[in-house]
């Protein structure tokens, strides 16, 4: 047998013992258990304990298990509860209990579906998960799945297929030719569309000085009148639920008008387009159909663990072509190989969590759980309004709830005083030059008495403030 060092052999022990592991178990399990009445923020006590993370690299090896303890010990209470029932910021979204425990299974298979060969079953449950999606939002068949980390790169893929469709429409091979010298293209999108789409219009090289804004009305739906001429050389940006107010585009009619003129359409629908997936909702997301591409989030209303984004597009040739990669290594095969639908090779199986969550619920129960979510926020925006000193400041069609003070300095108080309460957690936006407290039910697990509970701390707050 061949020699072996000595760090080698004590993980050789530490697989065959399981005792590290066996205490990361009982670890996740504790923190499972006070999840829903934790603080929903890290004590100032928690916060400060994080310094005794920041050490000089150690020479040595550290024991494993005292390093799941210090993990355990000093990470577990500096956690933001975003798996609970009361945290409402970011549009972040809770995670349902199936979907945690095939992350600990995927965790320990550590696979790559980059391709085939790299992971049989990555592959399969990409191809599954793909006919799946198609068929809840009702895509046309041609469409393709990628799985990515999040909207933002789903956003920057569907723009990036666009570009390749658009530029080798007009005779211009982009991946060869590249920008310079290439026909002029043109961005349209709504004033209220959201950074990550101008992060993906910067990062593709459009240039954000170049954007046609549209305006859009006061729940920041972009307005048919002011829509100028499009053309062959178009690609108009669209939302799927507005990040402060929930709005959605008319879809029917633009999507209609787009592919008249030989547009390309790209709908951002991080966490909107599962109203789609809802029977009393789907009436939002109209029309969908008529897109190119689409981006959506997993990790937000379906409730899948982080991270979890997907870029839909119906033009396979555009996004394969678009994310191209080759090499003499590469081993492609008849079945998926996950990598020419995305920017990166090497990406974890997060197509695993999704799977199971679309498995377990299935129609009805995504149906269920995202109806139950908006039925949440429309209670807090009933409640919310009976207590005297609040006003809310959009229609309540989705999932978001934008609520405002007397001024924007009391705004700014009661928030910040909520968010030290730490019964629950909402973060700040403006809104039509207004300050808000954006509040996004987007958990499972809120009920309707988490709901009151909410409600009942930003009254306390007010009080103590006023």
């Amino acid at each position: 047998m061949s020699s072996t060092s000595l760090v080698q052999n004590q993980m050789y022990k530490e697989v065959d013992e399981k005792i590290i592991f066996e205490k990361a178990s009982q670890f996740a399990k504790e923190y499972l258990e006070s999840v829903f009445e934790r603080n929903v923020y890290p004590t100032e006590e928690a916060l400060a304990d994080l310094d005794k993370f920041d050490e000089s690299m150690p020479l040595d090896s550290t024991n494993a298990n005292d390093v799941i303890q210090f993990l355990n010990e000093y990470g577990s209470p500096a956690t933001v509860t975003t798996t609970g029932a009361r945290y409402f910021g970011f549009v972040s979204g809770g995670a349902i209990p199936v979907s945690l425990a095939a992350k600990v299974i995927s965790t320990f298979w550590d696979q790559a579906p980059a391709m085939h060969v790299l992971s049989p079953i990555g592959s399969v449950l990409e191809t599954v998960v793909e006919k799946w999606l198609k068929e809840i939002f009702n895509l046309p068949a041609s469409t393709v799945a990628g799985f990515v980390s999040g909207t933002s790169t789903a956003n920057f893929c569907g723009l990036a297929a666009a570009r390749f469709r658009l530029l080798s429409n007009l005779n211009w091979d982009i991946n060869n030719k590249g920008l310079f010298n290439a026909p002029q293209l043109r961005i349209i999108t709504g004033k209220h569309t959201h950074s990550t789409i101008l992060k993906a219009i910067g990062l593709l090289g459009f240039g954000k000085e170049n954007i046609e804004w549209v305006d859009v009305d006061d729940q920041g739906r972009l307005e048919l009148s002011s829509l100028p001429q499009l053309d062959d050389r178009t690609i108009l940006i669209l939302q799927a639920g507005n990040v402060n107010s929930g709005s959605f585009d008319n879809f029917s009619e633009l999507c209609a008008i787009a592919k008249k003129a030989g547009s390309w359409v790209h709908i951002d629908g991080a966490f909107g387009l599962w109203a789609g997936a809802v029977d009393k909702l789907k009436h939002l997301t109209k029309g969908i159909e008529g897109a190119n591409s689409w981006a959506v989030d997993g990790h937000k209303t379906l409730n899948t663990p982080y991270d979890c984004g997907i870029v839909l597009c119906k033009d396979e040739d555009a996004i394969k072509s678009a994310l191209h990669m080759a090499g003499s290594y590469i081993v492609t095969s008849d079945e998926r190989d996950g990598m020419f639908y995305t920017p990166e090779m090497s990406r974890r199986a997060r197509v695993i969590e999704l799977w199971a969550t679309m498995k377990y619920l299935g129609k009805k129960g995504i149906d269920e759980m995202v109806l139950e979510m908006h039925k949440r926020a429309v209670q807090f925006s009933t409640e919310i309004m009976e207590v005297e000193g609040f006003s809310v400041l959009n229609d309540v069609v989705f999932n978001q709830v934008l609520v405002s003070c007397a001024d924007d300095d009391l705004t700014d108080k009661v928030m910040k005083r909520v968010q030290e309460l730490r019964e629950c957690w909402a973060g700040g936006s403006v809104w039509n030059g207004k300050k808000v407290i954006r509040i996004s039910v987007c958990s499972w697990a809120t009920t309707a008495s988490d709901i009151t509970r909410s409600v009942n701390s930003f009254k306390h707050a007010l009080n103590e403030i006023s």
